[in-house]
């Protein structure tokens, strides 16, 4: 019989200023034992170029992933590798960092359409994966599959699998789940979630209640840590809910993080900076 996931905390997103300028909310970023492999989820949503367009002008990364999730908006990009592009509505970028990279991400100015709205989240990697090769995955929108469950949820699969319906991203050392999941109201929703992993949700828009023990309602820009069990259970009233449902197989390693590298000890992160203040940072070009 399956265990139905309780909420262990719901935690509001907090306003703060990353990059060269930018406005966002960030939802949780800290390594946790609950959150564990990932470390950072910042939500990003402005009408006004302002509080965007400064955008994050090049800098290293190394010993994560960074997952690039766009609702509105472009963001082109570039790195240390040759490789530039652009990140638009409903597309992914999933950057494996590895060993090192340099890059940057720059808003779009578009005057027809001032929004830019989205999402990133950062993924550590075990020790046995910090220096592998750097990689992108540049995950157009037509390629992220969409399906109906019980005639009243829309689930679209970025990384995971849902009614025998697997996203573009696989092979993730991690094992992650990364699902952005619309629920009708006065409807249920329920999915089957390893018991081994690390869930939360993050509230797009509108509510719904998370834990049906507590029939308590969550709305828009919190975060919901589950604790475990085998399946979660997402209920609405009067009003739909949009939200992102992300899992993943914790890592147990020691986290060492300055800024954004993540390595497992302060002699890593020593080496790292000192290396990217000597022009030996990456490792493959």
């Amino acid at each position: 019989m399956s265990k139905i996931r309780e909420v262990k905390v719901t935690l509001k997103s907090r306003s703060t200023m990353e990059g060269a300028g930018v406005r966002l909310k960030r939802a949780f970023g800290y390594a946790d034992s609950s959150l564990d492999p990932f470390l950072l989820l910042d939500d990003f949503h402005s009408d006004n170029p302002n509080d965007y367009m400064a955008g994050f002008p090049w800098h290293p990364h190394r010993g994560i992933e960074t997952i690039t999730y766009m609702l509105n908006g472009n963001i082109e990009h570039g790195d240390s590798m040759g490789n530039n592009g652009i990140i638009g509505a409903g597309d992914v970028q999933w950057m494996t960092a590895g060993g090192g990279i340099i890059h940057q991400e720059m808003p779009k100015k578009n005057e027809n359409d001032p929004v830019l709205a989205g999402f990133q989240l950062w993924a550590n990697l075990p020790a046995s994966h910090k220096m592998m090769d750097p990689r992108y995955r540049d995950i157009k929108k037509d390629q992220i599959p969409e399906v109906i469950v019980n005639e009243s949820a829309r689930v679209k699969i970025i990384c995971g699998e849902v009614n025998g319906v697997k996203g573009p991203v696989q092979d993730i050392v991690t094992d992650p789940e990364y699902l952005d999941v619309s629920i009708e109201p006065n409807s249920e929703f329920k999915h089957a979630i390893d018991n081994t992993h690390n869930v939360f949700a993050y509230i797009i828009e509108g509510e719904a209640i998370f834990d049906p023990i507590k029939d308590t309602l969550v709305n828009a820009e919190n975060l919901v840590i589950y604790r475990d069990g085998d399946e979660i259970v997402v209920k609405t009233k009067e009003i739909p809910v949009r939200f992102l449902l992300i899992s993943g197989k914790p890592i147990g390693e020691p986290v060492a993080w300055r800024g954004p590298i993540v390595m497992n000890t302060e002699e890593e992160l020593r080496i790292a900076f000192r290396e990217y203040s000597q022009g030996t940072f990456i490792k493959q070009k």
